[in-house]
């Protein structure tokens, strides 16, 4: 997605010092993003995090909640906002918890970026260019190899920054391909081309 930098997973929310996946607390799962407002506003994150889930469903436990944790008096009035705007619009009580951040505590290594560690050639790539984990974690590159492999983004967002990656011609080649299959079966699944 255009503006987002990084992401990360991870756990929030909760009281517990120190939580693991394995010993949770009472915290929840979380993904936490660094954008760049000049690219992309708190507004579009919203609109994004509010189609990409079903806010009347209530989740079946705290740790996979869906919740948005404001940084500031400003997000939580574009998060309360948005809430109502689509309150008005829908049947049904949104259950989506809107809270205040607290602390983020990443998640162990194995959890970050799923789909790109399922890839062996671009873990290697990215692993030549960052050798230490938390650097991959962080990177740009990183974010939107693994953002395009899980199903997001299209080959207009990704033919201008592609040769930014630092990836090799055979791995350029490689995702761009994927991303185009991938953008005709989204077309196809959902008629959005």
């Amino acid at each position: 997605m255009p503006g987002v930098v990084s992401t990360r997973v991870g756990y929030t929310g909760g009281t517990k010092k120190n939580p693991t996946y394995t010993n949770l607390g009472d915290h929840s799962e979380a993904l936490q993003i660094d954008y760049d407002p000049e690219k992309i506003s708190y507004k579009d994150l919203m609109d994004m995090f509010w189609s990409g889930h079903e806010p009347a469903v209530k989740s079946w436990s705290r740790q996979y909640r869906a919740a948005i944790f404001y940084h500031n008096d400003h997000q939580e009035r574009l998060a309360l906002e948005a809430r109502a705007h689509l309150q008005a619009t829908i049947t049904g009580e949104i259950k989506t918890d809107i809270a205040p951040f607290t602390e983020f505590y990443l998640a162990e290594d194995y959890h970050q970026k799923h789909a790109l560690q399922h890839s062996y050639e671009y873990m290697q790539e990215l692993k030549a260019l960052y050798p230490l984990f938390r650097d991959i974690i962080s990177s740009t590159a990183a974010a939107r190899v693994n953002g395009y492999l899980g199903g997001y983004g299209t080959l207009k967002m990704l033919q201008p920054e592609l040769d930014s990656y630092g990836l090799s011609a055979k791995a350029r080649e490689h995702l761009f391909n994927f991303v185009k299959g991938a953008s005709r079966y989204q077309c196809r699944r959902t008629g959005a081309c």
